[in-house]
């Protein structure tokens, strides 16, 4: 009988079609198991298409490039000099010429060989593209924040869920032990029951400088792709690329850039993954656009009252108490968690004592790419799936429209709703430019 070929996505995905017995399958499947199935087994390397190849994407691609399990075999991106870059950067890490080019990321999602995508393009395209990819059957790491609005973000989740995609989040603070055992400490009532949580996030915006005056277009650069769903607005130096981060247009600056690490991380302690703020009150300083474009906030503080009887307070840094990362406040002391390996306590003894075994242990991952990799071939969730990432940037994006509606605001979380106000309901969503859609 001939043998039909088949791609490992398509396989892993039909897997349990296969009888196995009770025993799990390896990491690394073996030509027999494709041959009891009367297929022809795959290369045993993932691979991928970087659909966005700027600083994180580049960042994220060189991980994929160090990991045995992965093959980088496209990269994509409006800006052809950074797509040359990276195409530069594959190309050398595999002593080949295979890498292709490409400036659209539907002839990226077109291709039956990629079994995965990475996304890092600016928050605005993440639903559109994401959400197309899910329909591919073509599993995605994404960069956070997870969506651009409320809205986006549940289209990611039902999608990704529908198509039975592997999801991970670039939430890698998930993947360091510190802020893992940080939560497992909280979990396990070690300061009693927390009251408060303070998520201290950055303040004020790092604008790369340069000339805000309309220009032509550069050659090598698809401005009206990049726009995609955004209004237009002409062309300056400034606009594209890391600068997009203060433009509301396109993002909704520290505050939900940040939402997805330190919010992230308190939702984790707090066993809240698939929660989010009730009622959100705060405010903001809104200056003038800075240069007529640079729109968001530099100072924010807001409270956030969960259903859980808890109060977890966002603001800038300069408005905490101990500035940046995750401080968890109980009845019984305290504990606060950061980058760089910060962990610290109201008592030495809270850290110091190890857990046992009868105590909560959480999800464990200790390189964040691997972690997807080891999903997409074990079809398990992996430590940031879509679900959570959605929950963790809900609250930063209520917290930015009740700052923008300057009042207290209501939401229902279940339906995803504000209560009794269409004024703020009607903020949950953006119109789209042109024909594009989710």
């Amino acid at each position: 009988m001939k043998k039909k070929k088949i791609d490992r996505r398509t396989f892993l995905k039909n897997a349990a079609a296969i009888s196995m017995g009770a025993a799990a399958f390896p990491s690394i499947l073996p030509s027999r198991i494709f041959a009891k199935a009367g297929l022809v087994a795959p290369n045993d390397k993932i691979t991928i298409g970087c659909i966005g190849v700027g600083g994180m994407g580049t960042s994220n691609m060189r991980s994929f490039l160090e990991l045995s399990g992965a093959r980088v075999v496209a990269v994509c991106d409006v800006d052809r000099h950074h797509a040359e870059n990276a195409q530069n950067l594959v190309n050398q890490r595999y002593a080949s010429k295979d890498c292709t080019i490409h400036k659209d990321y539907r002839e990226v999602l077109a291709r039956k060989d990629i079994d995965a995508v990475m996304i890092a393009t600016p928050d605005h395209w993440h639903a559109i593209i994401a959400s197309a990819a899910a329909r591919t059957g073509k599993d995605i790491y994404c960069e956070k924040p997870l969506a651009y609005t409320i809205r986006e973000g549940r289209a990611i989740v039902d999608t990704v869920q529908r198509y039975g995609v592997v999801w991970q989040t670039g939430s890698w603070q998930r993947s360091q032990s510190h802020f893992r055992f940080a939560c497992e400490l909280v979990r396990n009532g070690r300061i009693g029951e927390v009251h408060t949580v303070r998520v201290g996030l950055p303040w004020g915006n790092s604008i790369r400088k340069g000339s805000t005056q309309p220009a032509p277009v550069p050659e090598h650069f698809d401005y009206d792709m990049w726009l995609g769903p955004a209004p237009y607005v002409p062309y300056n130096p400034t606009r594209c690329h890391w600068n997009f981060r203060w433009i509301s247009d396109y993002s909704g600056g520290q505050l939900t850039d940040w939402a997805g690490h330190h919010i992230d991380i308190a939702h984790w302690g707090m066993n809240t993954e698939r929660s989010a703020a009730a009622e959100i009150e705060g405010y903001a300083k809104y200056p003038p656009a800075l240069d007529g474009q640079f729109d968001t906030p530099t100072d924010y503080y807001f409270e956030a009252k969960y259903a859980e009887g808890f109060t977890m307070i966002v603001a800038d840094q300069r408005k905490q108490e101990k500035g940046m990362g995750v401080h968890f406040i109980g009845n019984e002391g305290w504990i606060h968690v950061n980058r760089g390996g910060h962990l610290r306590a109201s008592n030495d003894t809270i850290i110091r004592t190890p857990l046992s075994a009868q105590d909560i242990h959480l999800y464990q991952s200790t390189d964040h790419h691997q972690n997807f990799l080891d999903c997409v071939r074990s079809r398990k969730k992996t430590i940031t799936p879509v679900e959570v990432a959605h929950h963790s940037v809900m609250t930063g994006h209520l917290g930015k429209i009740a700052m923008l509606l300057g009042r207290k605001i209501h939401f229902d979380v279940q339906k995803e709703r504000f209560i009794n106000d269409e004024e703020a309901n009607r903020m949950l969503w953006r119109p789209m430019r042109g024909a594009w859609t989710i």
